[in-house]
């Protein structure tokens, strides 16, 4: 199957035929979401400061295929995303790594799918 996929894309893995029009959007729709990190924790101080940091990133498809990174933040992530429920509010301790994919089909029909690790 990867060999007949690989006729219809270029080294780079763009495809080589024209999937420009509206009927190829379900490929332009899908999203992957890399949670290196998210960590929500109060500070241990008098303060009662909350710190928090994350690295996420989105993958996205362009018109053609082509696929690229752009930097993001936990709060961009889908309301389908679990795990960070509380992020930004009252400070409870949140540590997360995940993987995150959503798409929607050519019948306009909502997926995703979560890997924790």
């Amino acid at each position: 199957m990867l060999s007949l996929i690989a006729d219809y894309a270029d080294e780079n893995g763009v495809a080589d035929i024209d999937i420009s029009g509206s009927e190829y959007d379900f490929v332009r729709s899908i999203r992957v979401y890399n949670i290196e990190y998210a960590r929500q924790r109060e500070s241990g101080g008098d303060d009662g400061d909350c710190r928090r940091s994350e690295k996420v990133r989105v993958g996205t498809y362009g018109v053609q295929g082509d696929f690229g990174w752009s930097g993001s933040s936990v709060t961009s992530l889908p309301d389908a995303f679990e795990g960070l429920a509380g992020w930004g509010e009252d400070c409870p301790s949140l540590y997360r790594r995940a993987v995150f994919i959503d798409w929607t089909d050519y019948q306009g029909n909502y997926g995703f799918e979560q890997v924790d690790y």
